[in-house]
């Protein structure tokens, strides 16, 4: 069995700690003094992003942990998880509820707690295949910024002296609705910067997170089923520690409006098929590529379980929504890249009147409303949000693919 935290270290990030060790260091006593007796509530606190949020923050003591999530099994892992690891400080008020943040007993919680010190919000529709057709475009705005809106105006009642919402690199220059719905929140989330401080982060891909192409891999194995990735996509990555530490880091020590992002060099990209053949040499196994899925399955159909040939299909991406190369700023963003060591801050971020955000909410809620509305006019009504948005229509989608 691969030991996949050792494997991420060794064949993904290269780096034995976390980049952000140095930063955590520095500002520990700051970082203790904004935790420390706090009230802290994580939403989709059970997810992977979330999760590693939640452990980094522990250390520093709240003196409460509310986690909200909609995975009841995930959420009874998360609690496992932190009861069995040596040394975790868990507060005593600690709670998990399994429900959606835009649930009426959600917000009958926040009432009743009147608030909380540190809000953290990581409930989003992460996945580009979320966009395969009206349906799922119309659930992935509704999470990613319909009700996102509405958890906002209920923040305004009992503001947070700390409040971050996760964003992605695919929200620079977005060529996908799930990167435009994340550019639209930043837009949001910054119309709320007059009412309590608000943070986001743009970062790379999560090594082996909940549902990502390599973390699929291990559940393929075990089927003993082909690995399929593209070979054409680069792209960034951190550890499941480190993305948690980016968003502590931005939530805690971030200032009203900022944006963070973690410092690479384009040398530190990698493709997904890379990392697959490090992945089957781990295994002990020697890759078997085929040119077709067909022929890669119907090898692993009969193939015992210690054969030492595994099959992979390797593929050049043909999907909508892509993106070939991964960026987190764009041209006129300013910069402060000397503030942190590891991580770098896009500062006096240009803010939409409320009002604009406020008709783009209007005009989708209005398409969602008729029952025979179009992908195109979503699409359309996010290009006249965000005038530089990409979207390219190629009619397969990743759904279609292993």
């Amino acid at each position: 069995m691969i030991n996949i935290y050792e494997f991420i270290r060794q064949k993904v990030t290269f780096r034995e700690t976390s980049m952000f060790t140095t930063d955590i260091e520095v500002n520990k006593e700051t970082l203790r003094t904004e935790i420390e007796g706090k009230s802290v509530c994580v939403v989709g606190g059970a997810g992977s992003i979330g999760s590693s949020f939640i452990r980094a923050v522990l250390p520093f003591c709240p003196a409460k942990l509310v986690v909200i999530d909609l995975n009841e099994n995930g959420l009874t892992e998360l609690t496992r998880d932190l009861r069995s690891t040596y040394g975790m400080y868990i507060p005593e008020d600690y709670r998990t509820y399994t429900l959606n943040f835009a649930d009426p007993i959600f917000e009958r919680i926040f009432h009743e707690e009147q608030g909380f010190d540190i809000f953290a919000n990581f409930s989003a529709h992460k996945h580009v295949r979320s966009e395969r057709d009206k349906y799922s475009v119309q659930a992935l705005m509704e999470n990613n910024v319909i009700k996102a809106k509405r958890l906002l105006d209920l923040l305004t009642i009992y503001p947070p002296r700390h409040f971050f919402c996760v964003s992605t690199d695919k929200a620079a220059n977005p060529v996908n609705i799930m990167g435009a719905s994340k550019r639209i929140m930043e837009d949001m989330i910054m119309a709320y910067t007059t009412k309590f401080k608000v943070t986001t982060a743009r970062f790379a891909n999560v090594a082996f997170s909940n549902g990502s192409l390599p973390d699929s891999w291990g559940h393929r194995v075990m089927r003993k089923q082909p690995l399929a990735a593209p070979n054409d996509v680069k792209r960034y990555f951190v550890s499941l520690e480190e993305s948690g530490q980016i968003c502590m880091l931005a939530c805690i020590l971030g200032k009203n409006g900022e944006i963070f992002f973690p410092k690479f060099g384009e040398k530190q990209m990698l493709t997904f098929s890379a990392i697959c053949d490090e992945y089957v040499k781990a295994m002990g196994c020697v890759k078997k590529q085929f040119a077709t899925d067909e022929e890669a399955k119907k090898f692993a159909s009969k193939m015992p379980f210690d054969n030492k040939e595994y099959p992979v299909v390797y593929f050049g991406s043909d999907t909508t929504g892509e993106k070939a190369y991964e960026e987190f700023y764009v041209l006129g963003e300013k910069l402060d890249i000397n503030r942190f060591q590891s991580l770098g801050v896009i500062r006096e971020v240009e803010k939409r009147p409320i009002e604009e955000v406020q008709q783009f909410f209007t005009e989708v809620e209005a398409i969602f409303a008729t029952p025979a509305f179009t992908k195109e006019e979503v699409v359309n009504a996010i290009k006249r949000f965000i005038p530089n948005f990409e979207h390219e229509e190629k009619g397969k989608n990743l759904d279609q693919k292993m």
